[in-house]
């Protein structure tokens, strides 16, 4: 907010000139001043809450002016309402509310009855009852009301602070002044602080957490008096509350309805900013959609303090301590989030990952699926890591720390490792071949010989430890009918590291498929690539192919098809060779057309010793010419 814009507005003669200039000039003037004062604007440095800029704009309520402040009302955000007796306070209600709705003005008003000095009635409570609490009632859009006096300088400073706050710190989107309750988005977001704040997720906030939650927010240290405070009040509501252990949710959301009942509501939205909230009770989206660019040819991976995040939250959540997540405690960890992130519906999470026996995601599994997330989208994981409360390191970072960007692998067929952790693989062949058997045995789930055909695509991610106990994450995906629309797509293709061709080598008809996915698709040879017979465990039959599959491959000058059954236990080693070719992918490549050698080192070692016999000559030449 960089502008506060007050549009005072009256009826004639209720002294909203002299409210003004008893602002400017810490005096009342008793001169007589001009009917409208020009607009008067207040810079942050003079103690405005959140540092804004104030604008105040004075206004007439004579007939021939209704154009000037049409327009000065539709500019301003918020609108002081002036009244001074009996009259100009019925025409609050009879004409000025109505006159506002009718001009779609959708902004807060406060409502100052000026002239207190001249008020027969002193009683402040019998003015508030008779006077302001009716027309509050009936208008939900007067934020707040006070009585002023510009003659004896009462609350004038306060009624314009009132002003500022009505939009710095708006009590509308906070409280119900009808139901007398916090709204039940104010309450979701506190909710959230609350979650967050509990760190050991004891359901309790701890002393030591008050103290952490008091510096966090306010900057400053919370005494032991007013914690005790603090206490006392939530015992007073709730006497079963055991404040011993700390505070509760019940106990801090009822605190801060008492801050939003006296008037306090700046403390809700001092906390809620703290944690990133909008006026509208929203994530702030720069919060939740870092910028974060990938270049072509790079992809996303979790960083240390990813991992790191990660696996502390999983231990937080695993209360029974039994290496799974189940449901209950899989709901509490994503309560502070809109619940599981769409893509992990799409791949019908948990069955997308590794389970315990008792179908709760373990710790591997945990892993394995964040990984798998940010490799195909980070944008999710980079929201889910400010709905649960990521904390970078530095205050200057965001949570894109958690994120790295790997080095683009542009020429697949250079010699050597791609700098990768996450590596996804396509594993395609005819239907019936074993590839749904082969995506379960690689989630270690029993083999089941019912057959069922894949339709949509199906994902299986899991960690696998390569030659020299480096580990890596490797993803395969099952195309199922999508199959030919993927193949096609060159930003699919891009993303995938391998393509692994499977064959159900107990069917004579199941080897052709990939001779004839080859033929349709020729420029998925830019891929690497790895031949799979499947089935080994039952009798093998010859394939109706013009090529036997050893031959096949020898004729590309590829290794021979790899002869697995997920039935076996070596199985494991196809999913080693998969993620060794997938991060290596030089040795997986179809060698048809030998690339042409690279001779830079041949040139450069012949330039540098062109030049060492140049140097010599040289020297030769001088030595000889001195003699």
């Amino acid at each position: 907010m960089a502008t506060v814009r007050i549009c005072v507005c009256g009826d004639e003669g209720t002294g909203k000139s002299s409210l003004i200039t008893s602002l400017v000039k810490d005096v009342f003037v008793t001169n007589k001043i001009q009917s409208v004062l020009p607009q008067i604007t207040i810079p942050p440095s003079i103690g405005t809450p959140e540092n804004v800029t104030t604008t105040i704009v004075d206004t007439s309520a004579l007939p021939q002016e209704r154009n000037t402040l049409r327009k000065e009302l539709r500019k301003s955000n918020v609108i002081l309402l002036v009244y001074s007796d009996h009259y100009s306070y019925e025409r609050v209600a009879l004409f000025w509310m109505p006159y506002f709705r009718s001009l779609g003005v959708n902004v807060p008003v406060v409502l100052c009855a000026n002239k207190s000095d001249l008020s027969t009635n002193g009683n402040l409570a019998q003015v508030v009852e008779d006077e302001m609490m009716p027309v509050m009632a009936e208008f939900k859009e007067i934020d707040s009301c006070i009585r002023t006096s510009a003659r004896e300088h009462h609350n004038v400073n306060e009624v314009f602070f009132l002003c500022q706050k009505a939009v710095t710190h708006p009590i509308a989107p906070l409280f119900d002044s009808k139901e007398g309750n916090l709204k039940p988005a104010a309450v979701a977001a506190l909710k959230r602080v609350f979650y967050l704040s509990d760190k050991d997720q004891d359901g309790y906030l701890n002393d030591e957490e008050m103290h952490d939650f008091q510096a966090k927010c306010f900057e400053k240290p919370l005494s032991n008096d007013d914690l005790e405070n603090i206490k006392q009040s939530i015992s007073k509501v709730s006497p079963r509350s055991e404040v011993e252990k700390g505070i509760d949710q019940k106990g801090f959301i009822y605190l801060n309805k008492i801050f939003a009942e006296k008037g306090r509501h700046e403390t809700i939205w001092i906390i809620l900013r703290k944690y990133h909230y909008t006026d509208s009770l929203s994530l702030k989206d720069s919060f939740l959609h870092p910028k974060f660019e990938i270049p072509e040819y790079s992809s996303a991976e979790l960083s240390p303090a990813g991992y790191r995040f990660f696996v502390d939250l999983f231990l937080l959540f695993d209360k029974d301590n039994d290496g799974g997540l189940n449901n209950s405690e899989l709901d509490a960890l994503f309560a502070p989030t809109p619940g599981l992130p769409p893509f992990w519906l799409e791949t019908s999470f948990p069955s997308s990952t590794v389970r315990n026996e008792a179908g709760y995601i373990t710790l591997q599994g945990w892993l394995a699926q964040w990984s798998m997330t940010t490799f195909v989208s980070p944008l999710t994981t980079l929201a889910y890591l400010a709905y649960l409360g990521f904390e970078p390191s530095s205050p200057r970072e965001s949570t894109t720390s958690a994120l790295k960007i790997t080095k683009p692998r542009k020429r697949r067929r250079r010699p050597g490792r791609v700098e990768r952790n996450v590596v996804l693989c396509y594993v395609v062949g005819a239907p019936s071949s074993g590839k749904s058997s082969l995506l379960d045995a690689f989630l270690n789930r029993p083999f089941d010989s019912l057959y069922r055909p894949t339709i949509k695509p199906r994902t299986a991610v899991n960690s696998v430890e390569l030659q020299g106990g480096k580990q890596c994450y490797l993803i395969l995906e099952e195309l199922g009918e999508l199959e030919p629309a993927i193949l096609e797509n060159r930003a699919k293709l891009d993303a995938c590291d391998l393509i692994c061709y499977t064959y159900d080598s107990s069917d004579p008809d199941s080897f052709s498929h990939i001779v004839a996915l080859r033929e349709k698709y020729p420029h998925i040879d830019e891929l690497p690539a790895i031949y799979t017979a499947l089935k080994a465990d039952l009798d093998k039959t010859t394939q109706r192919s013009e090529m036997q599959p050893d031959q096949y491959t020898m004729s590309l000058n590829m290794n021979a098809p790899l002869h697995v059954s997920v039935t076996w236990n070596s199985i494991s080693e196809l999913f080693i060779s998969l993620a060794e070719a997938a991060t290596n992918p030089s040795l997986a490549f179809p060698k048809s057309e030998e690339e042409a050698p690279d001779r830079t080192g041949v040139y450069v070692a012949l330039g540098a010793t062109a030049c060492a016999v140049v140097a010599a000559l040289m020297i030769y030449r001088r030595t000889t010419i001195a003699n």
